[in-house]
């Protein structure tokens, strides 16, 4: 799996309204601090997490499945296991007339989601996260590492 730089961009700039599948209310993992990266950079992102439905994090409220969500969401961005994902990116191929890209995070790679998803003209990316490539992208990495967005106050 390898991506250009060049389309890398363009999803990220085209972007306006991210479902992030299996966001987490814990500001310490992964799907919390990314969403939460996202929204400050501007995106729309739209939790979507089924335990916590109903609850609201970054001014949204969670919901409990893709079906729950506004259709005007263009890119689903996945925090589950490989194995679940075909369900997923079938149910957002159905209820998202406007996906332009299904975004499978880092160590979450489905060649048949993959395929189904391309065979309807839906850019796909695999095992990469959007906040990291956004980062690297558009010259957000520090000298230090990557910039989580946590701040401690013990710094």
């Amino acid at each position: 799996m390898s991506y250009s730089d060049d389309k890398l961009k363009e999803i990220l700039t085209r972007t306006k309204v991210v479902a992030v599948v299996g966001v987490s209310m814990n500001p310490v993992r992964p799907s919390y601090y990314v969403a939460r990266y996202l929204s400050l950079k501007g995106f729309k992102v739209i939790p979507v997490n089924p335990g916590h439905a109903g609850k609201r994090l970054f001014g949204q409220e969670v919901r409990a499945s893709l079906a729950d969500c506004p259709d005007t969401v263009d890119m689903v961005d996945i925090f589950r296991r490989p194995e679940h994902v075909p369900p997923i990116v079938e149910e957002a191929l159905e209820v998202f007339p406007n996906l332009r890209t299904v975004w499978m995070q880092i160590g979450v790679v489905n060649e048949e989601a993959a395929q189904m998803a391309e065979a309807r003209g839906v850019d796909v990316v695999m095992d990469r996260c959007p906040k990291i490539e956004y980062q690297r992208l558009f010259g957000e990495l520090r000298m230090g590492g990557f910039n989580t967005g946590i701040i401690s106050s013990k710094l």
